[in-house]
Formats: C-alpha cells, structure tokens, sequence
C-alpha cells in the first residue's frame, strides 16, 4: 500500500514541476557530464550482466567489486552458460556489423526489409536461445539458468489510499526519487536524441514521468523511470517515435496474457548478452580526448563525473559532475577575458592589440569584456582596469566596450560606480561604447545612465574613438 501511494505521490510532483516548467534545471548537466555519465553506465550496466552470462551469483554492485568477484570464483562459472552467452554477443555482433551488407550485397530485400531483419536481431536470438535449451534439456543437464515461469495476466486496477499523514511521512522518499529519477531519464533521453540530432523538451518529459507514475500507481506498479539498459536496447532495436513503447506496451501485454510458457527456457544469458551489446555501444571512451582538445577543464569534468558515477554510482556521480562544472563555471566566469583593442588599419573595426596590428591612441585605452557583469567578477575587471591605468600615466580617457556583455547585476553595477569616481579622481574620463538595448535599459532604471552623463555612451567604438579625437 505505501508503495503504491509513493508512485502516485512521485507522480504528482513531477506533473507538477513539469506544468510550472522546472525542467530547465536539466540545463545544468553540460555535454561533458552527460557523455561521462552514459559511458559509466554503460560499464556498470555491463558489468551487472555478467552473473547472468558466467551463471553464479557474484558478490558486489560497483565494478570494481563485481571484477574482484570474478576474479576469486573463476571456478564457478558454468561453460555452457557462458558459452551460451558469447555466442549470444557474438551472433548479435554479427548481425549488426555484417548482415546487413551480406543481404544488400547477395540479395535483393528492400531496405525497409533489411531493416527490420537486422532491427530485429535481438529476437532471432532470443528464438535461437529458447530452441538449443528447450532441445538439449540444458537446464537440467548443464544448470543452464532460464527464466522459468512467467506470472499470466495482467494486473487490476486499483486506486491507492490517499492518507494526509502517510503521504507526509513519504514525502522525503518521494522527493528524492524524483530527484534521482528525473535526473538519471532526461540524462538517457538528450544523450539519445543527441544521436539522432533531435532535442527533447524536458518539461514534457517530466509530464510523461508523472503520468506513468500515477498510472504504476493504479496498476500496484513501483515508481517508474526512463530506463537506462531497456531505452539503449529499445533504441538499438531500431526505435524512432513514441510510437514504438506503444507497440511495446502491446506487445507485452499480448504476452502476458497468452504466451508466457514461450519463454520459459529463455536462457538468463541470452538477455544478458542484449543488454551488453546494447550499452557497450554507449562506451566512448575516446570522447575525453576530444573534449581535452577543445577545453581541458571539460575534459576534467568528464573523467571526475565518469570515475564518480563508475565507483560511487549513478546519482551521486551525476552530482559530483554537475556542482563541477557549476563551480568551473564560476571560475571561469569570475576570470572573464579582457582585451585593449585598437583600429585595423582605416576601417571602423577594432581588435585585440595582441593578435593583430592595430593603431592606438597613447591617451585613451580600449578595453573590451567578453562577459556580462556580474558579482563574481566586478573586482576582477576593476582591478584590471586599475592596474592598466597605474601602468599608462599617459591614459585620459577609458572606453569600455560592452559588445559581450549582456546582462550588469547590482553588485556589477556598484562597482562601475564606485570605478568611475575613482578614475575621475585620477584625472580619466570613463565612457562606455556598444551597449545592447536590454542592458541600456537596465541601466536607465537603475539611473546609471544620469550618473555617467548620456553624452558619456556611444553606439560604436569608432563613434566613440572619433569624438575623443582618435581617428
């Protein structure tokens, strides 16, 4: 009963956040934390099949104790489970590698027949696991284990008790999961949509969630989630749309009810084998070096988040991988770059005086921020802006260009002013060139804008550098 009236709870949390649109929080897990993330899990959902592709129960849910298991009872493990089970990886191996170009090649299917032959896959060997077992009795004669029997029918609609104190009593609970439920779907749903270039609308996805929750509820079901291992195998079975859960649905059901005696000498390897072939294609482990590439702290969150999420486990590695890269996020931003920029040539361009041969004027100094203005780094442009001023006595005016900045917070704010008067009690003017419209505005309300004096903000900086008569 409590069970039942915590999926229902979940169910109405998720709904609601969902309605009121907290999915943007998903926005915080960056590429690298997702990538890490899928390919742990991969690891770690394959490494769990492995009692079922060695047939004997070994000790441990992190890899490395799962390998350890291994290693001390490799003298439990049943050949003919084990061979069932490579042979199992092997044939799906080849049918997704080699068959295909086999049929293109030596027949002439269509390529919606091909599709479909080697889509479905998994099931010709499921088929060929259930025949050799059933033929050869080798669960009786090799301790081959199968699935056995399988509960007919489908469940009875039942309405969950709602009770105020009970409810409170599993609120925590149901926080929680859906915390970790939310988290770990949405994470499995960008990563495969990324692969086909599609985008998800997290807001939606969390209505989904709470919608299966309730109907689980209804059903005696447990909270549900997106599934890692059944969505990376529903996905390498060849599923597009919505449209294929819904088949799913029916499908299982129509089993259920009628032809569960099918499977009974369904080997336990032969799904293991699925399920490894599956997620073993979500692996890249290659995908650190080409993040390393473009930006090395990236590349820090990836292997953090991946060790995390491998030895600590899904939830607390996502964690990890998400309050890293807030923090380095913060960190970046709160050391935002700054450059002196001057004219190219005659034109009405200006660039960093580092990278290019640019013309400057000795008495006024162009600095251009490349981030908005905010708490975290004022102190940090301030300083800049102070010591280039001490290091150039010559300097009467500063021009701060304000092309990437695209929001100034109060903080920000105080602290140009507090700026501005200093520089003015050191002889130098300060003006500001390129403001976006939604920061002017800002700014006006905040009545900055009379504080500098209007004349003091130009459109451009070559209005600007044209009015201090440098042209």
């Amino acid at each position: 009963e409590y069970v039942f009236l915590l999926a229902f709870i979940v169910g109405v949390i998720k709904i609601l956040l969902g309605i009121f649109r907290i999915g943007f929080v998903m926005n915080f897990v960056s590429h690298p934390v997702l990538s890490a993330f899928m390919s742990a899990s991969a690891l770690i959902i394959a490494f769990g099949q492995t009692k079922y592709l060695l047939g004997y129960q070994i000790e441990g849910d992190k890899v490395h104790e799962i390998i350890l298991s291994i290693i001390r009872n490799v003298e439990k493990i049943n050949p003919a489970t084990f061979i069932i089970g490579i042979l199992s990886i092997f044939l799906l191996v080849v049918f997704r590698s080699k068959v295909r170009k086999i049929l293109f090649r030596h027949t002439n299917l269509s390529t919606s027949v091909v599709t479909l032959i080697v889509s479905g896959s998994p099931l010709i060997v499921v088929l060929l696991g259930v025949l050799v077992t059933w033929l050869g009795h080798l669960d009786e004669t090799k301790g081959v284990r199968i699935v056995g029997a399988i509960p007919t029918g489908l469940p009875t609609i039942t309405f969950p008790t709602l009770d105020t104190e009970k409810s409170m009593a599993l609120m925590p609970t149901a926080l929680t999961i859906v915390f970790v439920s939310v988290v770990e779907s949405i994470a499995v749903a960008k990563a495969l949509a990324s692969k086909r270039r599609k985008a998800i609308d997290s807001n939606q996805e969390l209505i989904a969630l709470g919608a299966a929750n309730i109907a689980a509820s209804f059903t005696s079901g447990y909270p549900v989630t997106g599934g890692f291992a059944r969505s990376v195998v529903n996905d390498q079975a060849g599923a597009i749309t919505g449209l294929a859960s819904i088949i799913t649905a029916f499908a299982i059901a129509l089993i259920v009810m009628w032809f569960t005696p099918l499977f009974y000498y369904l080997p336990q390897a032969v799904l293991a084998a699925t399920v490894i072939v599956a997620v073993l294609s979500l692996f890249k482990p290659n995908e650190v070096f080409r993040i390393w590439k473009v930006n090395r702290t990236d590349a820090v969150v990836w292997m953090v988040t991946f060790l995390f999420v491998l030895f600590e486990g899904i939830e607390i590695g996502i964690m990890v991988g998400v309050l890293l890269s807030l923090v380095l996020f913060l960190w970046r931003t709160s050391r935002p770059h700054i450059a002196i920029v001057g004219r190219v040539g005659q034109s009405e361009h200006f660039r960093n005086i580092l990278r290019h041969k640019v013309k400057t004027c000795p008495e006024i100094l162009a600095i251009r921020i490349d981030e908005s203005l905010y708490f975290a780094n004022t102190r940090y442009l301030e300083d800049f802006l102070l010591r280039m001023i001490s290091e150039r006595p010559e300097v009467k005016h500063l021009i701060l260009i304000c092309s990437a900045i695209n929001f100034i917070d109060a903080s920000a704010l105080e602290t140009l002013e507090s700026l501005i008067l200093e520089l003015r009690s050191a002889g130098v003017e300060f003006y500001m060139a390129e403001v976006k419209g939604p920061v002017m505005d800002e700014l006006k309300r905040a009545g900055f804008i009379e504080f500098i004096g209007s004349d003091r903000i130009f459109l451009s900086t070559h209005e600007a550098m044209n009015s201090l008569g440098c042209s």
